[in-house]
Parts: structure tokens; C-alpha cells; sequence
């Protein structure tokens, strides 16, 4: 005769069984022994290796995300196609969708963790041993809302799934930080490149043909009437060799270069004294210099009240010089009633120079202004203008030799009265007037400055810099998309990944060893598989179908409830005294639970789980 045909509700002195109700558990074939033992169910996502993989990989994701950040500070973002690859989406979608996309995996996860361990609690609850139906059988995690859920589990005590319930909630600050985690912008960003570099630095051999003074007297007329500024390869005194940038089209670029600058001085000072007297009806205004230069000019009232000129000054330079490398004298007259008829004359002396460097620009790819130029070294290649014939003397570009060509003779007339007259027009458009640049001792010699020195500079380009063609290095500075990590998504969202992360891994690994006594063998949610637990345990005769949740917690007052370790039916038993309790394991490790008593029949001392078949 088996054991179970054999047993009976108190058989071998076990716990007194309650009178309102006749449980057949004892009838139940002792599987493993009378029957084959059937396999433990676990669901594969509460395999506590599957659970520390996927923690350990938000807590990898966490510290990534730091480094990201990290990189993203100091390398100024991360290289992304200058052009969107996919027509149909917005590079916005993408930085915001991808981010959220690879998060929504790990929001599921925790979740399907955190009503794992809700669908679990009752039956762990369960294997621990005398527990009131209020924390049993009419316990249902899964029906409450969230905050039901951490209100009953700490008054319960079920602390492991008010961790697991409040991990879940943080869940949702997952996609939001993701989403915002990512900003595409458009940053200065320097990279190595070249140039083609197409001029060097030679005497060019029409020089005497006059055009590019004259286009350079041109060229500063146009600027002060219309404001306009240096021309390409042309910034303040230097002049630089011309070069090609890259041929593809940047945003904001700038193309840096070591390349060869002529650096053009005028040297203009005002005059030390200014002597006017009169003669004939006319003036006379005689000027002394530093440097014990002098000169006069006789200045016509017939020829306008506003005269303008420039002569070679002869006394103040070697006497075999050539009028065209000179210095000069710009001379300035107003009279009439913008004067107060009292005549204003004023005289400016310049003697320009220009020496020869490589240095260091850059290039405005936009407008093709020239930047800044620093010194680098001084040029010293052989060439035919810091050499013979120039020998490093530059034109002054207003007094020339005469000429039999008409047209020669007529550049020369026009450039000889155009720069003076540009700097007069600069001076009267001044808010005050000219005769305000008149009074001001250093009004005509700050202008003079100004445009004369372009003017040089100009003509310098088409001069003294012939045809080459150079491949030279250069650094590339342009506005292009850089991928960002913003940094305060990127903290918030790393520390609630690693947070997270270390919360489910010490909570499922306090689950694993609560649920270590626990064996069930088919997922406890459906109707027949609570049936097929409490079918024999007798106490649902106290239950009726319409019975409300209070009838029911009435009617199973007095009761207490466990699982059995012979068939893991759940049993009632009635309440001895024994104080409720909670978890036998809290979070931080401290034991509370439920007294297991000596009410254990010699069938529930046998463990379910650790049965071996008898042998013949």
C-alpha cells in the first residue's frame, strides 16, 4: 500500500486541521515517488544569468555614455555626413529616435522584470510558511497600480518588490534623456589640407605699362565711395602670394596657409612746420619735414576753391634716383565758405618701402578676404625685386617717367591725380566736413595713410609677383555637423542606467535565493493552475463564486497559509498565534518570516523539490 493511500489529516501527529473545512492534500501521489516528478518552471527572463547580463550591460551603457561625453567635450563632437544620407527623415528624428529606439529594449525588460516579481510575491510568500491570506492568497500585485503596489509592499513588507516597483517607475526618464541626449551642430572644425599656390614673387615685365597702378588707383577710388573692403590676398600693408583653395564649397571656412607677403610701409609723416604766404594773388605754402626735407607749391585761387596734388620730392632722395622710386609729397588746399574763406593748406610726406616675408594668413573662403598675417621669416630667395634692379625698392605708384605713348602718359596723369584726389573725397565725407580733417593735426596724415597704403598694396599684386604653380600645406577651418553628447542628459541618463542597473541585479539575486523553496511546474497566472493548487487544500468550501473581497478575507480569517513541500499544493492551517511577519529576506539582509512551526505532517517534511524515488 502506498503512502499516500494510507495517510489521513492527522496522521503522524500533524498540525490540527481546521473544523470548517476537509482538505484531501494527503491523497495526492507523492510525485517522484508514486508519479514522475514533473520539471521546475522558471521563466527564462527571471534566469538570474539572463538578469546579470542585461545589467550589466546598462551599467557598461552608463560608464560608455560618460566616455562618450568625455570624448564629445574634448575632440568637439563626433564626425557625422556633412549631407542628411536619408532623404525621407530629419537629421532631428534621427539623433532623437536612435537613442530612444536602443533604450526601449531595456525599459521593456526591467518591466517585464518588475510584474515577474509581482506574479511571483504570493507564491514566494507562500513557501516561507504561515501567512495570513491577506499576504498570500488574496494578495494580487498585478491588479494594483503602481502606487497601490508600493503602498501594500511596504505595508507588507515586501521590500524587494517596492525596489523592483520603484525601479520600474524610473523607467519612464529612460526615453525622454535618451531622446534629448544627442544634438547634431554646426561647429568650427580644423582639419589638414592643401593650397595651389600661383604666384611667386618676380618683377613683372609690363610694369611700365601702368595698368595695375592705374587699376589699383581704381580700386581705391570705388572703395571710399562705396565702403568697400580690401580685395583678395590684400589685408592693411600686405600683400600676399595668390593661391587656390580647395574647389568643394565650405560653410564659414577659413583656408590658413604659410605662404610669401610683401609687407608695403609709406612712411608718411606731417609736416614739422607750414609756412603760407601770398604772391601775385596766389599761395605759397612751404613745408619742413623731419629729416631736414623741405618743399613747396604755389597753389592758384582760379584753379578751385578745393586742389589736391602730389609731387616727387627730389631733395629729400639720392640725386640718381629715379623719380618713380622717390619719396612724395601730397598737398591738400581748401577755400571758400566751407573755410570761412580763409585758406586751409596742408602737405604730407611719404616714402614708401616694402620688404619681403614668408608668413602665416588665412583666407575667408566666403569672400576670399585675407586674415591676419604674422611674420614668419624673412625671404630669401633669389628674385628681381628684393635683388637687382629693384634691389627691395618699391615704385611709389603716383610719379612716373614721361612717356611718348599716349596712353602710358594718360594712366600716368590719371593715377598721378586720382590718389590724391581719393584721399581729398575720403577727408569730405567725414561727419564734420574736410575742413574738420583740416584742423586736425593728424586728419590728411592719418588718411593719407590709409588710402595710399592700399594703393600700393594693390598695385603690389599684378607688380611683384609673377606666374608658379606650388602645392603648399594648409589647415582648413569650416563650419561642418559635428555630433554632440549634451552633457546634462548624458549624466542623468548614465546614472540612472548604472542605478538601475545595480538595483535589479541585487534585487534579483535577493529573488533568486528567496524563491530558492519555491516549485512550481507551470506558470501560476491561468485559472487551472490555481485550481490545480488549491483543489485538494479544502478551505475553498469557506469561498463562494460571489463572494467580495472583504467576504473573502472574513471567511479565511483565523487561517494561515504556506505551500506543501510534498505536492505543492497550498494547505490552510489554523492561526496558532504566530506573529505576521514579512520577507524571510529584506534588501540589506536582515531575516523576518513567517514561523514554520512543527506543524509539518511526515508527508510536508519530505521536500517536493528534493524527493528521490524509493528503490525496491
Amino acid at each position: 500500500m502506498s503512502a499516500s493511500d494510507s495517510s489521513s489529516p492527522t496522521a503522524f501527529g500533524g498540525s490540527p486541521r481546521s473544523p470548517r473545512f476537509q482538505p484531501s492534500v494527503h491523497q495526492i501521489p507523492t510525485p517522484g515517488v508514486e508519479t514522475k516528478r514533473p520539471k521546475r518552471y522558471e521563466p527564462f527572463v527571471l534566469n538570474f544569468w539572463f538578469v546579470c547580463g542585461v545589467a550589466l550591460l546598462m551599467i557598461f551603457l552608463g560608464i560608455g555614455l560618460q566616455i562618450a561625453l568625455h570624448i564629445s567635450d574634448t575632440q568637439n563632437g563626433f564626425a557625422v555626413p556633412t549631407q542628411n544620407i536619408f532623404d525621407f527623415v530629419s537629421t532631428q528624428f534621427l539623433t532623437s529616435f536612435l537613442p530612444t529606439l536602443l533604450v526601449v529594449p531595456l525599459a521593456w525588460f526591467w518591466s517585464v522584470m518588475d510584474w515577474m516579481l509581482r506574479w511571483y510575491q504570493p507564491y514566494v510568500t507562500l513557501s516561507k510558511g504561515n501567512a495570513p491570506a491577506s499576504r498570500s492568497i488574496l494578495l494580487d500585485y498585478i491588479a494594483l497600480n503602481p502606487l497601490g503596489v508600493l503602498y501594500h509592499s511596504l505595508k507588507h513588507r515586501h521590500y524587494l518588490i517596492n525596489v523592483s516597483t520603484l525601479t520600474a517607475l524610473s523607467l519612464v526618464f529612460l526615453q525622454p534623456l535618451a531622446g534629448s541626449l544627442l544634438q547634431v551642430r554646426q561647429v568650427p572644425h580644423t582639419s589638414d589640407s592643401v593650397a595651389f599656390s600661383t604666384r611667386t614673387i618676380a618683377l613683372s615685365q609690363d610694369i611700365n605699362q601702368l595698368n595695375a597702378f592705374l587699376a589699383s588707383a581704381g580700386f581705391a577710388d570705388a572703395a571710399v565711395y562705396n565702403n568697400l573692403q580690401d580685395p583678395p590676398f590684400v589685408h592693411g600693408v600686405w600683400t600676399a602670394a595668390q593661391f587656390q583653395p580647395p574647389s568643394e564649397s565650405y560653410l564659414n571656412g577659413t583656408l590658413a596657409v604659410n605662404t610669401t607677403g610683401i609687407q608695403t610701409h609709406v612712411n608718411c609723416v606731417g609736416p614739422d612746420s607750414l609756412n603760407l604766404t601770398t604772391a601775385s594773388g596766389n599761395y605759397i605754402a612751404s613745408a619742413a619735414f623731419p629729416g631736414g626735407c623741405s618743399a613747396s607749391l604755389v597753389f592758384s585761387p582760379i584753379n578751385g576753391n578745393e586742389q589736391y596734388s602730389v609731387l616727387n620730392a627730389s631733395n629729400c632722395s639720392p640725386e640718381d634716383l629715379d623719380v618713380m622710386f622717390q619719396p612724395v609729397i601730397f598737398w591738400f588746399y581748401l577755400m571758400g565758405e566751407a573755410s570761412d574763406n580763409e585758406p586751409q593748406i596742408t602737405g604730407v610726406y611719404c616714402n614708401p618701402t616694402m620688404k619681403v616675408f614668408v608668413m602665416e594668413t588665412s583666407m575667408n573662403l566666403n569672400d576670399g578676404s585675407l586674415g591676419d598675417c604674422t611674420i614668419l621669416y624673412p625671404y630669401e630667395s633669389s628674385n628681381n625685386v628684393t635683388g637687382s634692379p629693384l634691389n627691395g625698392q618699391p615704385y611709389n605708384g603716383v610719379m612716373f617717367d614721361q612717356s611718348d605713348n599716349i596712353y602710358i602718359a594718360s594712366r600716368a596723369i590719371a593715377i598721378n591725380s586720382g590718389v590724391p584726389g581719393t584721399i581729398y573725397r575720403y577727408a569730405s565725407q567725414q561727419p564734420n566736413g574736410p575742413l574738420s580733417v583740416f584742423e586736425d593735426p593728424y586728419g590728411f596724415l592719418n588718411a593719407t595713410t590709409k588710402i595710399y597704403t592700399q594703393h600700393l598694396a594693390i598695385a603690389a599684386q599684378a607688380n611683384y609677383f609673377g606666374p608658379s604653380s606650388t602645392i603648399i600645406s594648409a589647415q582648413l577651418t569650416s563650419d561642418i555637423p559635428r555630433l554632440f553628447v549634451e552633457a546634462l542628459p548624458a549624466h542623468l541618463l548614465s546614472v540612472l542606467l548604472i542605478m538601475i542597473g545595480l538595483l535589479g541585479l541585487i534585487v534579483h539575486y535577493i529573488h533568486k535565493r528567496t524563491r530558492r523553496n519555491l516549485w512550481l511546474t507551470s506558470p501560476p497566472g491561468s485559472i487551472a493552475a490555481i485550481v490545480s493548487m488549491t483543489s485538494r487544500s479544502g478551505f475553498g468550501e469557506l469561498l463562494l463564486p460571489y463572494n467580495d473581497e472583504q467576504r473573502m478575507r472574513d471567511n479565511l480569517a483565523g487561517l494561515t497559509f504556506r505551500l506543501d513541500r510534498r505536492t505543492g499544493a497550498i494547505v490552510a492551517e489554523e492561526d496558532l498565534g504566530v506573529t505576521e511577519g514579512g520577507d524571510s529576506m529584506a534588501l540589506l539582509g536582515h531575516k523576518r518570516g513567517y514561523s514554520d512551526g512543527d506543524s509539518l505532517s511526515p508527508f510536508s517534511r519530505t521536500s517536493f523539490k528534493d524527493k528521490q524515488p524509493e528503490t525496491a
